[in-house]
Parts: structure tokens; sequence; C-alpha cells
């Protein structure tokens, strides 16, 4: 099922005036990356993207075009390991989350 443009309108607004509601939609997207759900992670870090840093500022952080950001972060999109985890880390700085990988 698509998402409305009214829905995406109110995840970013959401995103934009609450930073614990950051905080969790970047520590949820990273959980559906871990179960393998990477087409749900990738459209929850683009929601994220838009909503904080947005695509300029991270293609400045990172070394490497927006438009290229956007496909990597869009449904066929498929980051190299050294952009996604550039995104990741630009992504910590500005919500102030700082992942931490634990084995049970």
């Amino acid at each position: 099922m698509a998402l409305t443009r009214d829905f995406k309108e109110t995840v970013f607004a959401r995103a934009q005036r609450d930073g614990k509601f950051s905080q969790a939609l970047f520590t949820e997207a990273i959980n559906a990356y871990l179960a393998g759900d990477s087409a749900t992670g990738k459209t929850m870090l683009r929601d994220l993207v838009n909503a904080t840093i947005g695509f300029e500022s991270l293609a400045a952080e990172v070394g490497a075009p927006s438009k290229s950001l956007h496909r990597m972060l869009g449904p066929a999109g498929n980051p190299s390991t050294k952009n996604f985890f550039g995104i990741i880390s630009a992504l910590q700085k500005k919500t102030g989350v700082q992942l931490r990988v634990t084995a049970d």
C-alpha cells in the first residue's frame, strides 16, 4: 500500500518538531535493516533525512552527490557500505542518537 502525501507530510512535520520522534524513527530504521527489511529501513532513513539534515547537507557531509543519495535511499537503491555508514554517521550527529551493537 502506497503512503499518501498527507502521511509523509505528517511524519516530516512531527520529525521536525519532536526530537524524540526523530530519534525513534532513526532507531526503527536501523532495526528494520537489522531484521532484513532494507526497503522499510531505506524509506524511514529517507524520511528522516528530509525532515532533519536535508539531502544537500547530507551530500556535503558524506561526500556524494545529493541525487545519488536520493537514489541510494530509494526503492531500488543499494548504497555502498561507505555511503551507508556515512549517512548513519551524519544522522547520529544530527539526531543525537549514538548507536551501539550488543549481542544477547
